[in-house]
């Protein structure tokens, strides 16, 4: 019964005693589990797009330390993919991908409405995972948000302050516009047939929202995430949405309006306390502990655990890191903040 479901009661605005959690990146390189499947796959992208390998992953930290929710085994980088861009990965340095930063290129990517075809196995992981899951753990599907999306596409991998995307955005508006256009009506096919197949909410992981200065934070970062999320709204209300700009910083304030969101997750550069006063009087937030401390461990991550628990006790809370877990956070650690948020 979805009320059983603390994820969901508390995406609903219900205040409950001990905070629902889960991790991102909960699912990951950290688990002994994962990198033996992963060796089993034989790859990265083979292990994304073969459902059965893809849902043991995602239920191996639900077996290990039953959180409330399980979020799909999969990559932001996927979409681009079935847009059209030639995607691979480099061992120890991450995604590569064929850059768009022409009118011709942009041009030659495939219809957003043509992504489904080359997604089927995220939806068959879904499926799966949809009777699998336990019947009180709340099943999250994701995409990332366009900013972020672009901002690989257009450099072809990770950077560290988004130059490439910020230079063509400044010296040729009509292509970035039109990459973020795509990516947006991309993400709304994408995620919708999420939902079709069983995802019951839906995340927006805008990484990288906290380069964006100005009115372009507005416009790249949170008029994308509001379009998307009014498109999903439109067609399955019933569906909550949890949108996370980081780096956001003072402007964490008021998305929960701007977006449409039910839930905004905040990263560890801004304090539960000031969250509390600030943005959790919107609605429901996710967050924060530094994911430094699933690494060290120890009496400092069980005070920064209370102590976000404490503040946001106030309202709809949902536990979380402020950001993805690291490969060389200790297991142990998780266990210990989860034992410090359900027993006190």
């Amino acid at each position: 019964m979805t009320s059983q479901k603390t994820i969901l009661r508390a995406l609903a605005r219900e205040t409950l005693p001990t905070p629902p959690i889960w991790m991102m990146r909960q699912a990951g390189r950290y688990l002994p589990e994962y990198k033996a499947t992963r060796a089993q796959a034989g790859d990265f992208l083979s292990l994304c797009y073969s459902p059965d390998l893809a849902a043991e992953v995602t239920l191996q930290p639900i077996r290990r330390y039953g959180f409330d929710a399980a979020i799909l085994f999969a990559d932001i980088l996927l979409l681009p993919q079935a847009l059209g861009a030639d995607l691979w990965f480099v061992t120890g340095e991450g995604p590569r991908l064929s850059t768009i930063t022409t009118a011709d290129e942009l041009a030659a990517l495939k219809p957003a409405a043509d992504v489904n075809d080359h997604l089927s196995p995220i939806y068959e992981t879904i499926k799966i995972l949809s009777k699998e899951l336990p019947s009180e753990t709340t099943l999250i599907g994701f995409a990332g948000s366009p900013w972020t999306v672009a901002t690989y596409m257009i450099a072809g991998q990770g950077t560290p302050d988004q130059a490439p995307a910020h230079a063509l955005k400044d010296e040729n508006r009509a292509v970035f516009d039109g990459l973020i256009d795509v990516i947006t009506e991309g993400t709304i096919v994408y995620l919708s047939t999420q939902i079709e197949a069983g995802a019951e909410v839906i995340k927006l992981f805008d990484s990288w929202a906290g380069s964006l200065h100005g009115d372009d934070f507005q416009r790249y970062s949170i008029e994308p995430m509001r379009k998307i999320t009014a498109a999903l709204k439109a067609a399955y209300p019933h569906v909550p949405i949890i949108a996370f700009p980081r780096g956001a910083g003072d402007k964490y304030t008021d998305l929960h309006a701007a977006i449409g969101a039910d839930c905004i997750a905040f990263d560890d550069g801004v304090s539960a306390d000031w969250v509390a006063k600030n943005v959790q009087t919107g609605g429901c937030v996710q967050g924060n502990l530094a994911s430094s401390h699933m690494v060290t461990g120890g009496n400092a991550l069980v005070a920064e655990t209370r102590k976000i628990v404490d503040a946001l006790s106030g309202g709809p809370h949902i536990f979380n890191l402020g950001h993805g877990i690291t490969p060389d956070a200790d297991p142990a650690n998780v266990q210990l903040m989860i034992d410090t948020v359900r027993g006190g």
